[in-house]
């Protein structure tokens, strides 16, 4: 990567394959990722291959198909995928037919029967396999005896749901989830209980033009909150929250000044049960890599999935969830509303710097950034993740 010469001009960056070292650096003299990989599309196939593919990454939300029978299909950065909620579960498969490659399903919908194709009907169960092949031999023939039915069931794809997000690992080659991510699910282990999404008002999307990764860096710190949230700096004071940095795992923040939300009848939503008085007044936020967020509360929880657009759009998908079914009824819609719409507010006002740091990105000479020894660890421990995967 070209750097600062000696009259201070800066010659323009012209490979996209720059060096990774300031990146891989120590935090106290590292920069941030060069902007090609924010910019230019020629990164953007082996991050897709390196940082989606071989990882797990986040492609929805559990809580779509409830019931099973449902199915959802998801175009996960271009690859077809199908959602299915299964007697044991959520499954995730190509979702293409085994005969043709044919697109099985085109929207979101009840199983009834079978999962048959479009196009010359063959048809599948909710466990992928193949259960017919009309005509397959010539016409009243529906078999033939050089065509294997138990070995061409719908490709299945590695899956795991953790807190309602539906994660996959596309390449099949990274470790186990409960593996990789050991740790987070260990801290948060006093969460683990059933989440109940809210109705409709819990559940939105914000459209962000700028590359995912400056969505991730932006939740990652605190730093910010001075300047860009106000409002919420006045009740949870930069002061008051700390940095999670666990290098080669996850990273984000958390607060020691959470107040739960109340109504003007002063109703509160219901905690979750038996957590320890760290959470009285804490919370958390951190990223799941590549492009999960969560947040946890007391009394709510939140995730988030980022879907890249291309290089330079992400659409965030949030969904808030609460500790009891009671607070799913419409004795408490007003409440929720009025949590959705703090939660709203915070996001949007962050779309506007992240934009900014977009547009900046198009700089000729921009370098990657300086980044703060003390206060952009986890944007650090980020980067260096990125980097790791897209320099070996």
């Amino acid at each position: 990567m070209a750097n600062a010469n000696a009259e201070g001009d800066a010659e323009p960056m012209s490979d996209p394959h720059v060096s990774l070292d300031a990146v891989l650096a120590p935090l106290n003299r590292a920069r941030g990722l060069p902007s090609p990989f924010y910019v230019d599309p020629r990164m953007a196939e082996a991050e897709r291959r390196r940082v989606f593919f071989d990882q797990w990454a986040g492609i929805g939300f559990g809580k779509d198909i409830p019931a099973v029978g449902e199915a959802m299909p998801i175009d996960f950065m271009g690859a077809p995928l199908l959602a299915v909620r299964a007697e044991d579960g959520v499954r995730v498969f190509e979702n293409v037919c085994r005969h043709r490659g044919m697109t099985l399903v085109k929207a979101k919908t009840k199983i009834r029967g079978a999962i048959c194709c479009p196009y010359h009907a063959w048809c599948y169960d909710l466990n992928g396999k193949l259960l017919s092949t009309p005509l397959i031999g010539g016409p009243g023939v529906n078999s033939h005896p050089d065509v294997d039915r138990g070995t061409l069931g719908l490709t299945r794809v590695r899956s795991f749901v953790w807190r309602d997000v539906i994660f996959v690992n596309l390449s099949g080659t990274a470790p186990a989830f409960e593996v990789v991510h050991a740790d987070l699910m260990a801290r948060w282990r006093e969460f683990d209980a059933p989440l109940y999404p809210g109705a409709s008002e819990s559940s939105f999307s914000l459209r962000v033009r700028s590359n995912w990764k400056l969505a991730v860096e932006n939740y990652l710190e605190s730093y910010h909150l001075p300047t860009v949230h106000p409002k919420l700096n006045s009740y949870s004071p930069l002061s008051e929250h700390y940095t999670i940095a666990e290098p080669g795992k996850f990273a984000g923040q958390g607060t020691r000044t959470y107040k739960p939300a109340h109504d003007d009848a002063g109703r509160h939503f219901a905690d979750f049960g038996g957590l320890s008085a760290k959470w009285d007044i804490g919370a958390e936020y951190l990223v799941v890599f590549p492009n999960v967020l969560f947040g946890v509360h007391r009394d709510h929880v939140f995730a988030i999935v980022l879907e890249p657009n291309g290089m330079e759009e992400t659409t965030e998908r949030i969904e808030i969830y609460y500790a009891s079914p009671e607070m799913q009824t419409e004795h408490y819609a007003g409440l929720r509303a009025k949590n959705t719409a703090l939660w709203r507010t915070v996001f949007e006002e962050d779309i506007g710097v992240v934009e900014g740091m977009q547009r900046g990105r198009h700089a000729p000479h921009f370098d990657g950034g300086r980044l703060s020894p003390v206060m952009d660890e986890a944007t650090h421990v980020f980067h260096h993740w990125v980097a790791s995967r897209l320099s070996s």
